[in-house]
């Protein structure tokens, strides 16, 4: 069940009605009760057979955080800790990475070991991220005992369950115990639809025809010359922008709905200038885990420059295993990490690019690196870049070929080349959603704005696609 289908819809509108109902009673507990049932029954509907396991690694949690919070004993809190991080790790090997290490024994002992074929589940990379920092503050005396109801609203609410953002147990459960929030609240919903509406029209407008338009060309790389290949990666780097970015502003906009504030995962990532300054305005929920609970456990300030730029290059290949089973995207992690000590280095050394320059060479790269992340292989990926510089495979480029290719081309595919410039427009040049709501009010304009949109993404809906991120 993704929020662009109308089953979302009808869900969210049972689940809205029962929960203000229920708090109109002053059925406070039950109200919460009824938000975690409904939030384990909207995981189920993707990831049903998974459902037990995500029980009980949601109870595990809560036990061992709360065995860590009440117990003085440094030994078994130790003990405590271990187990717990442990569990969390196995389960996401397992589910993940059991193809990967299966295969890499098989290449390295000459074994036949034959591979599981696990279905992902939905959202483990994210919800486990989640009971990590969970446990690992309990550890270190960062958190309070909390009531189970709210714990379980913290992991367990739909809204960012499945693709995030992911939250901090500090930012949200106190949202949870605030009783001014089981309040009907009219600006919050006014708002969290409109931020709803702007999210499902990335989705359904703009993602998912450049995203049908990308696949279809990376599922056979052969199938194209230049152009393909040039406007199928450009295609790809804006539905995913636009597709997740989508996402978190429906899952930000669900939150209003119940008065809950999730925090903002994308801020213009396209405008940035350099690495360094990209990956703190792309998905930022993921990178601020990443910088508090990987990057500070290996750098400590004053430790020094080799220190910190290894501390980077951790980072980056953490995040770019965690992004997906293969070497692959150990690759594109590190690429990324690169990029970002290189910003780095050029900051501490006050060098600095002409702006328009610094632009270009970054979303070059960011092109790039979306390329090696989407490609089924690195063969394939370095296979698609060659083939967008490739010119001189053109024997009579400099009469009319690749020009009568580019006219051929254009005919064939004029609505997702206009649907591309306008996404790179937004991109580009337009506010993004938290800008664009910072002045909100319940005024006529944005109500229109609102209605339209839905309206418009109501027709998109029955050729709806997954999220991009939805099984990962």
């Amino acid at each position: 069940m993704i929020f662009s289908s109308y089953s979302f819809l009808l869900f969210l509108i049972i689940v809205f009605s029962g929960y203000y109902i229920l708090n109109l009673f002053n059925r406070n507990k039950e109200a919460k009760i009824g938000l975690v049932l409904a939030s384990f029954y909207f995981y189920a509907q993707g990831s049903l057979n998974f459902l037990p396991f995500f029980i009980f690694t949601v109870f595990f949690n809560y036990m061992i955080g709360t065995l860590l919070v009440r117990e003085q004993s440094l030994n078994k809190r130790r003990f405590l800790f271990a187990v717990g991080l442990a569990e969390n790790i196995v389960l996401l090997g397992y589910f993940k990475y059991s193809d990967f290490f299966i295969e890499n024994y098989n290449f390295l002992f000459k074994a036949n070991l034959d591979l599981l074929h696990l279905a992902l589940p939905i959202g483990i990379s994210f919800f486990t991220f989640q009971l990590i920092a969970y446990i690992v503050d309990c550890y270190r005396g960062e958190t309070k005992e909390y009531s189970l109801i709210n714990y379980l609203l913290f992991i367990t609410f739909f809204p960012q369950l499945i693709v995030g953002p992911i939250i901090h147990h500090k930012d949200v459960v106190p949202q949870f115990e605030d009783k001014n929030n089981l309040k009907f609240n009219k600006h919050n919903i006014m708002l969290g639809l409109f931020i709803f509406s702007l999210g499902c029209a990335k989705k359904v407008m703009i993602a998912d025809p450049l995203t049908h338009f990308a696949q279809a060309y990376f599922n056979d790389v052969n199938s194209g010359g230049l152009f393909m290949a040039f406007f199928s990666s450009l295609s790809y780097t804006f539905s995913y922008y636009f597709d997740l970015s989508g996402y978190a502003d429906m899952a930000i906009g669900l939150g209003l709905f119940f008065n809950i504030h999730l925090p903002q995962n994308f801020n213009s990532p396209y405008k940035s200038r350099n690495f360094r300054d990209y990956w703190r305005r792309w998905h930022m929920s993921l990178s601020k885990f990443l910088s508090d609970y990987v990057f500070r456990s290996v750098y400590k300030s004053g430790s020094g420059s080799v220190r910190f730029y290894s501390a980077v290059m951790a980072t980056f290949l953490v995040s770019g295993f965690w992004h997906g089973a293969g070497w692959r995207f150990v690759l594109w992690g590190g690429i990324n990490g690169i990029f970002v000590c290189m910003a780095h280095f050029m900051t501490r050394k006050n060098w600095s690019l002409p702006t328009a320059l610094a632009w270009l060479l970054t979303f070059i790269g960011i092109v790039g690196t979306r390329i090696i992340f989407v490609a089924n292989s690195t063969h394939e990926a370095l296979f698609v870049m060659k083939k967008m510089v490739n010119i001189y495979a053109y024997s009579g480029w400099a009469k009319s070929a690749i020009l009568m290719e580019l006219w051929h081309f254009i005919v064939d595919n004029a609505y997702v080349i206009l649907l591309l410039f306008v996404s790179m427009i937004i991109a580009f040049f337009f506010k993004n959603t938290k800008e664009i709501t910072e002045k909100f009010d319940a005024s006529y304009k944005f109500a229109i704005a609102t209605g339209a949109l839905i309206v418009v993404s109501l027709f998109q809906m029955s050729n709806v696609a997954d999220f991009l991120y939805f099984q990962f």
